[in-house]
C-alpha cells in the first residue's frame, strides 16, 4: 500500500444543479445520498482510548483549587475576577504554553501547561465549576503555519469569554463579560472573532489529537480521532480535511478525494484544500485537473508557506550562506512568530561571521518555541554559540 504526505489541506468542485425547462410539468426531486465518508473496515482499532466525553471533566485537584486554594480570592474579588487573577498571576497557576499535545481540562491543570485550546478548555471547566457562563470565540486572522517532519499544519486560534453569575446581579461586583486570551496582548490587539459553540470546541480537541497522531505515524488513532471530531461537529471542515489527509497517508486515494471534494464544496477558496486536492488528482493520474487546481491556488496564494525556507535550506546544502540568509530573512519577514525560521537565520548569520545577529535570532527562536524540548534545544545551541564566539 503506497502512502503519501499531504502538503496542505482540502478542495472541491461542486456539481451543477439542473433546472426544469419552462412550461414543463414539475418533476419530483429525488435526493441522492452522498457517498459515505468513513471506511472503518480499512483501519484497525486505535491504540488509545478515543473519546471526548471527559474533555471538560473537573478533577478533584481542580475542585479543591477553587473551593480551598483561591476561595478567599474569589470571595473578596468576585468569582469572575478572582478566577481571572489566578489564571494570569504567575505566582498562582503558573501556566506554561506547550504545543506538544492537546490536553483535557484535567490534564492541562495537572501539568499547568497546554496549547491555547487546552488552556481554554481548562478555563471553561474551572469557570463552569464556579457556575460562570462561558462563551467561545474563534479568531478571524491569518493562519499560522508550522511543520513536523514532512507534515505542514495551519493553526487557528481560540479564546474564551467569561460572563457573570446571575446571583451576582444587583451587587457592586464587576458584571461585565471578560475575554481571556493566552496570547500576548500585542498579538490580540484588533483581533476579530466569531462565536462558536462548545461542540465545535470539542471537535477541535479531537481534530488536534488526530493531527498529533498523524505526526507520530499512528494512522489508526488519527482516523479514530477524526471520526470522533466529525461525530461531535459534522460541519467542522478542518476535521473533514484531516480525514482526507489520513486517507492519503493510508493510500486510500479515492476516499481522500471524496473527503476533499466535500470540503471544497463548502469552502471553495480553501488554500489547504486546493493543495491537497491537487496532490490527490496527481495520485489519481489526473494531471490536467491537478494543474488547474494549482493554477487556482496560485491566484489565491502566490507564495505558499515555507517556500523561501525550503529555498534557504537548499542554499545551506550548497554552502551558499548569503543566499540562505536572504531566503530565511524573507520567511521571518512574513512569519516572525515561527521559531525554526529564526533558528536557521541565526545559523546562516553564524556561518557568515555575524555573531551578534546569530545570537539575536537564536534567542528569538528559544523564546518563540512552543515545546519544552524545542526551548532546551535552542538554549543549548545558544550556549554553544556563546562559548565559541570570539571575544
Amino acid at each position: 500500500m503506497r502512502r503519501t504526505s499531504p502538503r496542505a489541506l482540502l478542495a472541491l468542485l461542486i456539481a451543477a444543479l439542473l433546472g426544469a425547462c419552462a412550461g414543463a410539468p414539475p418533476v419530483p426531486t429525488v435526493e441522492r445520498p452522498e457517498p459515505p465518508l468513513f471506511a472503518d473496515s480499512r483501519f484497525g482499532p486505535p491504540t488509545e482510548s478515543v473519546s471526548t466525553d471527559r474533555v471538560f471533566e473537573v478533577s478533584d485537584a481542580m475542585r479543591r483549587y477553587v473551593q480551598v486554594d483561591i476561595a478567599n480570592q474569589l470571595r473578596t474579588k468576585g468569582t469572575k475576577n478572582g478566577l481571572i487573577e489566578a489564571l494570569y498571576q504567575k505566582s498562582q497557576l503558573k501556566l506554561e504554553y506547550d504545543a506538544r499535545m492537546t490536553k483535557t481540562a484535567a490534564e492541562a491543570f495537572a501539568t499547568r501547561s497546554g496549547n491555547c485550546l487546552s488552556l481554554v478548555i481548562m478555563t471553561a471547566a474551572l469557570a463552569k465549576e464556579l457556575r460562570l457562563p462561558v462563551y467561545y470565540q474563534s479568531a478571524i486572522l491569518d493562519e499560522t503555519w508550522s511543520r513536523t517532519g514532512s507534515l505542514l499544519f495551519a493553526s487557528g486560534h481560540v479564546n474564551i469569554t467569561l460572563g457573570h453569575r446571575s446571583l451576582d446581579g444587583g451587587t457592586s461586583r464587576d458584571l461585565k463579560s471578560t475575554t481571556i486570551d493566552f496570547l500576548p496582548p500585542e498579538e490580540t490587539r484588533g483581533m476579530r472573532t466569531r462565536g462558536i459553540d462548545e461542540e465545535t470546541v470539542v471537535a477541535m480537541y479531537a481534530n488536534n489529537r488526530a493531527a498529533e497522531a498523524l505526526v507520530d505515524g499512528r494512522l489508526d488513532d488519527a482516523y479514530a480521532w477524526t471520526r470522533e471530531a466529525l461525530r461531535r461537529d459534522p460541519s467542522f471542515m478542518s476535521a473533514l480535511n484531516t480525514l482526507g489527509v489520513v486517507y492519503l497517508h493510508h493510500g486510500d486515494v479515492e476516499l481522500a478525494a471524496r473527503a476533499f471534494e466535500r470540503v471544497l464544496a463548502n469552502e471553495p477558496a480553501s488554500t489547504r484544500a486546493l493543495a491537497n486536492m491537487a496532490e490527490t488528482r496527481d495520485r489519481q493520474g489526473r494531471s490536467g485537473d491537478a494543474r488547474q487546481l494549482r493554477e487556482r491556488l496560485a491566484k489565491i496564494e502566490s507564495t505558499p508557506p515555507f517556500h523561501f525556507f525550503n529555498l534557504g535550506m537548499a542554499a545551506m546544502q550548497r554552502n551558499d550562506y548569503q543566499s540562505a540568509r536572504d531566503y530565511f530573512a524573507r520567511e521571518v519577514a512574513r512569519a516572525d512568530y515561527y521559531h525554526e525560521f529564526h533558528f536557521w537565520l541565526g545559523v546562516a548569520d553564524w556561518q557568515l561571521g555575524d555573531v551578534d545577529a546569530a545570537r539575536k535570532h537564536l534567542k528569538i527562536a528559544m523564546s518563540s518555541s512552543t515545546t519544552r524540548g524545542q526551548h532546551d534545544l535552542y538554549a543549548a545551541k545558544l550556549a554553544w554559540l556563546q562559548a565559541h564566539a570570539n571575544p
